[in-house]
């Protein structure tokens, strides 16, 4: 049995900006949200990248190929809904680590648990309800 699997890879994230694109003139009016819209006004200073006004959400942000949607722990996030769906790493259990859907029943997460620790599955909300059944 397997305690704890490692990622076949574990690469280096990099991410090129981590604060969030507020929206034009969200700290100067209540009423316009901070999460981000797009400008489209004809005379928008934003919108035709003045000097001195807020970056916009291009291209050039975007992450690496090969390490976008990695988390932090080197695998990727498989979301697992029933007992059936941890075979399906089988195979993979270096490269995906389980995570249980948050609608599955104590006695289905204690079962999907086990079977993950047989096969060598890491997963990452591993103990969640399942002090519930502490009594078995």
């Amino acid at each position: 049995m397997v305690k704890n699997t490692q990622p076949l890879v574990k690469r280096d994230v990099l991410k090129k900006r981590t604060k969030k694109f507020v929206r034009f003139h969200s700290d100067r009016f209540m009423r316009v949200g901070e999460s981000w819209r797009k400008s489209r006004g004809i005379d928008n200073r934003q919108r035709r990248r003045y000097k001195g006004s807020a970056p916009q959400p291009i291209i050039g942000y975007g992450s690496n190929k090969k390490t976008r949607y990695v988390m932090p722990n080197g695998f990727y996030k498989f979301r697992v809904t029933k007992p059936a769906d941890i075979e399906l790493l089988l195979m993979h259990n270096q490269k995906y680590c389980a995570e249980l859907a948050a609608n599955l029943s104590a006695r289905k997460r204690l079962e999907i648990v086990k079977r993950a620790a047989q096969l060598g599955v890491r997963v990452t909300n591993a103990n969640a309800k399942i002090n519930l059944e502490d009594n078995e």
